[in-house]
């Protein structure tokens, strides 16, 4: 799958949280809470069987059940709060986080988790693109920084626009395409350097001038996915000077 095919995987793969019997409040607590997460919250009746029980589902699929009384406990005897021990069994299910509407400025934060996590590891792959060299360009020097960690590999893609203007950093691969997705995207994905549990991607489409759709991830699965992708699709060229991936050129 490609960069767009793997954010609808995702967007498709939504789960669901339906609350049995609910009290007052506790489905919009719970749409609340979960907002960023790709979760879908219901609400049902029954005449018989406990109150406030919810069942974490994907499509027929049975993944975890909780006690939403032991999730939500009461602030002022009115409004729910949420404590994170209660239900880590709902979170450790939910791999990926859904956003929409992200400007540049969130995505920028977004991505820093990433670059930081990889920073620490100092080894593995740090796979990036910010759409065109000319965005790339206020990256740059940050990357750069990041290419001279320890045995970090940092691979950098762009689309050419912008590039008349643009003085490639040294230390990263700088791979140049003219693919829609490459123009379109922004990814920044760390393949753990060995270990899966720092495994962490962000991908996202900008849909509008500005504003960015897509997910963020530390299920080492979708990683593998996205950077497999990367390295198979835009690959460097041969020694002889050909490309191998049928489009994508490196500087």
């Amino acid at each position: 799958m490609g960069l767009f095919e793997i954010i609808a995987a995702v967007d498709d793969a939504e789960k669901t949280l339906t609350v049995f019997n609910p009290e007052a409040g506790v489905p919009t607590a719970l749409r609340e809470h979960f907002a960023d997460r790709n979760l879908s919250i219901e609400e049902t009746e029954s005449d018989a069987g406990p109150r406030n029980y919810a069942v974490l589902s994907s499509g027929d699929e049975f993944l975890a059940a909780i006690d939403v009384s032991d999730v939500l406990a009461p602030t002022n005897g009115v409004a729910p709060d949420f404590t994170r021990e209660t239900y880590e069994v709902v979170l450790d299910e939910l791999d990926e986080t859904m956003f929409t509407s992200y400007d540049t400025q969130r995505m920028v934060a977004a991505s820093k988790e990433i670059e930081d996590r990889a920073w620490r590891g100092a080894a593995g792959e740090l796979h990036a693109g910010f759409q065109t060299c000319g965005r790339f360009a206020s990256q740059a020097d940050v990357y750069d920084h990041i290419g001279g960690r320890g045995s970090l590999d940092v691979h950098v893609y762009a689309h050419p626009e912008g590039s008349e203007a643009f003085d490639p950093p040294a230390a990263p691969t700088l791979h140049l395409s003219t693919e829609t997705e490459i123009h379109d995207t922004w990814f920044v994905a760390y393949d753990g350097g060995g270990v899966d549990a720092a495994k962490c991607a962000l991908l996202a489409e900008e849909r509008l001038p500005g504003s960015f759709y897509g997910f963020w991830t530390y299920d080492p699965e979708t990683v593998d996915e996205i950077v497999d992708y990367l390295r198979t699709t835009y690959a460097l060229p041969e020694a002889d000077g050909t490309a191998t991936d049928g489009g994508a050129d490196e500087r």
